[in-house]
């Protein structure tokens, strides 16, 4: 459903999946079989994943990462990780499941205008 979210956007990214949390790590710091992977525009991070959940990613991201737009999806409210003044300041946007298209997209069309660190 986020990748025809994204679409509907009109943007037309590459979308990249990993499926856990250790894999989002080895993605973004380019190691392993993700050696050779893109740098991305930005960072849909679900809460819920297995082996790593997304507070943990947050925490383990190198600084790079952190400059990239980062959208945390959830399925309930998860204010303690919000609390959090280090995990709260790289955190662009936070949405709660299930997506409503029209905030979804405000919110990605506000960060595609933000200019590029």
């Amino acid at each position: 459903m986020t990748k025809e979210l994204l679409k509907e956007t009109g943007l037309e990214p590459t979308v990249h999946v990993v499926s856990n949390g250790s894999d989002a790590l080895d993605f973004l710091s380019q190691c392993g079989e993700y050696a050779d992977a893109p740098r991305p525009d930005a960072i849909l991070l679900d809460l819920h994943l297995p082996r790593m959940n997304g507070e943990e990613i947050l925490e383990e991201m190198d600084d790079d990462s952190r400059n990239v737009p980062i959208i945390v999806l959830s399925g309930t409210q998860q204010e303690r990780v919000f609390e959090d003044d280090d995990i709260a300041a790289v955190v662009d946007a936070r949405v709660e499941k299930p997506l409503d298209p029209d905030e979804f997209d405000a919110i990605v069309q506000s960060l595609s205008e933000q200019p590029a660190e």
